[in-house]
């Protein structure tokens, strides 16, 4: 344990069967796949970011121990609205509890829940609106077509909401991602809120749906960098389920199948974070050993379920490679 924090030492002494020796012998072989010169895809699915998932994984994203990611447009957003919105949120630790009536109540402040918290409308979704706005358009002047992560990377760099910031910069993981312009897609990105501002926009005339790229093009800049980086093996860590995995672990079937480049190697690395069951043939529970009959996982793949939250489990996992 040579190097390894507290943390890591509790996990090593403790963490010895079922879903917490499974979480021991993920993270150790996610280690051995940065010593070994791989790399790693981190999908993020679920409200993470909204969880702070950030005050860990912007550090994991410093420390250069993800090298693409793949996330649903809600986490693109919502780590930037707590930047900027954070002292608004409201916390409900009873919301199983609540009525019908009382859900509509926070619908009236403006309070959209998600679980036990509350994101503030007003101060988070509308104040970012009408920065990204801007460049948006301007980008459309220009005639310049960005990805969706893209242009949050310029509202981040654009100094422009330095004015808004209610937590410490270093635990906003899109800034740290933004800083290093880390490659990302970002399925479905139409599914969010700023998808569906952009939308408006588009509908009332005052956007082109064109200066916005599209999910086909982030298919094929996957399939550009997965050739480019997977000479000692990409490895694919899932954090939830649904279209922030499936996407991108897709890209190797693509290349191998559907474009014939028959020497394009599989994924070399496999561990997912998820609670949902196999069954109902739910993506999300489907287990590894079915990815191999899609041609996405090789036979002697090193695959991992850790059958858990992952707000407790991913903080835990990077804790360990961060040596804390």
């Amino acid at each position: 344990m040579k190097g390894k924090g507290e943390i890591s030492k509790f996990i090593e002494k403790y963490f010895l069967h079922f879903n917490a020796a499974t979480l021991v012998d993920a993270a150790k072989a996610y280690e051995s796949q940065l010593a070994n010169g791989g790399k790693m895809l981190v999908s993020l699915a679920g409200a993470m970011s909204t969880a702070e998932l950030g005050k860990i994984f912007a550090e994991m994203i410093r420390q250069d121990k993800i090298h693409i990611i793949s996330c649903t447009g809600a986490n693109l957003e919502e780590d930037i609205m707590n930047l900027v919105a954070h002292s608004h949120y409201k916390r409900v630790p009873n919301y199983r509890d609540l009525t019908p009536q009382q859900e509509w109540e926070l619908l009236e402040k403006g309070l959209n829940r998600v679980t036990d918290t509350c994101i503030p409308e007003e101060e988070a979704f509308r104040r970012l609106q009408k920065h990204i706005f801007k460049i948006w358009k301007d980008a459309e002047e220009a005639e310049e077509r960005y990805f969706p992560h893209e242009f949050m990377y310029k509202l981040l760099l654009s100094g422009v909401l330095e004015e808004y910031y209610e937590i410490d910069i270093k635990d906003s993981w899109m800034y740290a991602a933004a800083q290093a312009n880390l490659p990302m897609v970002v399925p479905g990105w139409e599914d969010s809120t700023m998808g569906n501002i952009f939308a408006s926009y588009v509908m009332k005339g005052e956007l082109k749906a064109s200066t916005m790229k599209s999910g086909i093009e982030y298919m094929t800049f996957l399939a550009d960098w997965y050739t480019e980086n997977s000479e000692k093996g990409i490895g694919f860590f899932q954090i939830g389920g649904g279209i922030a995995g499936d996407f991108p672990i897709c890209v190797v079937p693509m290349l191998y199948q559907d474009l014939e480049r028959t020497d394009t190697p599989f994924w070399n690395y496999f561990c997912q974070i998820s609670d949902s069951t196999t069954s109902y043939g739910s993506y999300s529970g489907a287990v590894p050993n079915e990815k191999i009959t899609w041609g996405k996982l090789d036979i002697d793949t090193p695959k991992f379920v850790i059958e858990s939250d992952a707000t407790i489990v991913a903080p835990l996992v990077f804790g360990y490679l961060l040596d804390m």
